[in-house]
């Protein structure tokens, strides 16, 4: 049973959504939230596969609570639902850790592909933005595009089990250019262990199977 968290402030949308989520067999909707604290605590608490999140919600934006979701390591991905056409709130949005960006507009025809494509960790997004978030976020690339390509090398070799050390001696750099480096990834990637690390570099590929 695949397992989803919605969280909007209005009851009718999140009625609408829930509606829509569990006429496709195998979905359920574990549960709702009606602003950012609720729909944080509910992601804590719940471990959603995958949390559809509005933008505009009281106490915190649906940005903010994706923020918080990728700090906390949670395997939870997040669509950022949104009646707002704006490609900054996009690219904010993508930046936090979201997976998916949705307009409100297309949901009849389009949210189930995009919580079926974040079921299988693959990035979904509204289609006049789709290009370019994916060459930012996911896409064929990953989220790894983020990141330059010494501190890609580096984050591989930490998921791969080496010691910032080993890293050092294997690209013959300085300890402390290898540390500052694995630093600049992780602020990048929005996470803060080594088992963040990985959890990216297995998503991206780019770990060799």
């Amino acid at each position: 049973m695949k397992r989803i968290l919605v969280a909007d402030d209005h009851e009718t949308v999140r009625s609408g959504l829930r509606a829509l989520l569990e006429g496709r067999p195998g979905w359920e909707v574990v549960a709702e939230a009606h602003d950012g604290n609720q729909a944080l605590a509910a992601a804590i608490e719940m471990r959603p596969d995958v949390a559809i999140v509005d933008y505009s919600m009281p106490f915190m934006t649906g940005v903010e609570v994706t923020r918080r979701i990728r700090e906390r390591q949670l395997a939870t991905e997040v669509l950022i639902f949104t009646m707002h056409d704006s490609h900054e709130l996009a690219l904010q949005a993508v930046q936090a850790g979201a997976y998916a960006f949705l307009l409100k507009s297309d949901a009849n025809k389009l949210l189930l592909a995009a919580v079926e494509s974040l079921m299988q960790h693959k990035p979904f997004y509204t289609s006049a933005l789709s290009s370019e978030l994916k060459g930012i976020a996911g896409g064929n690339g990953g989220r790894h595009q983020l990141l330059s390509p010494r501190e890609e090398t580096i984050v591989r070799l930490i998921a791969e089990g080496y010691s910032n050390k080993e890293v050092s001696a294997l690209l013959s750099l300085s300890i402390k250019t290898t540390e500052t480096h694995r630093a600049t990834a992780m602020r990048k990637l929005n996470v803060r262990s080594t088992a963040g690390l990985v959890r990216y570099a297995v998503r991206n590929k780019l770990l060799e199977a």
